[in-house]
């Protein structure tokens, strides 16, 4: 009997240890998932970015058709315009870089999130099953346990009646 109730306490702690690191994995892949919303959080300041870009663009626009207005200073203007251009055009190309590089690493990350779910998701579903195992293991041997003490509890009444009948034989 104790025995079983060892290898039950000894069963009873290796799944306590499994649970264990399945909940330090989940802090982990919720560690990931912050993560994924901080570069998320980062993407909507690329797209602010691209606005400012795109104000940029506008203005330029705003120049060049100013430009149109005074031809009489057009040499002075036009190289004004041409290093606005220039300024504006860097900064289309690395606005669109850091956007693709961005779109890269959030489809990454999402597909490894994704991945993650589904890990968690299965080590939840074998933690579940691993736990209506071993209730019912643990309802087996309490049946078993009460079953052996009933026994003994009989045995100890059959020896006391046979040292009984002795004494009066």
């Amino acid at each position: 009997m104790e025995a079983d109730v060892s290898e039950m306490r000894n069963e009873l702690q290796s799944r306590d240890d499994l649970w264990r690191r399945i909940q330090l994995e989940c802090q982990k892949l919720y560690t990931e998932l912050l993560k994924i919303k901080e570069y998320k959080d980062m993407q909507e300041i690329q797209i602010k970015h691209q606005s400012s870009c795109v104000q940029l663009t506008e203005q330029l626009e705003n120049k060049n058709t100013e430009l149109l207005l005074f031809p009489e200073s057009g040499e002075h203007q036009e190289e004004e315009l041409n290093k606005i251009r220039n300024h504006v055009y860097r900064e289309e190309q690395s606005h669109c870089s850091e956007q693709e590089r961005m779109k890269t690493e959030i489809s990454e990350l999402t597909e490894e999130l994704h991945q993650k779910e589904i890990t968690i998701a299965t080590i939840m579903e074998k933690a579940s099953l691993l736990e209506r195992q071993l209730k019912m293991e643990l309802e087996t041997k309490h049946k078993l346990l009460t079953k052996q003490q009933l026994l003994k509890f009989r045995y100890q009444v059959i020896k006391s009646e046979n040292t009984h009948l002795k004494e009066m034989v």
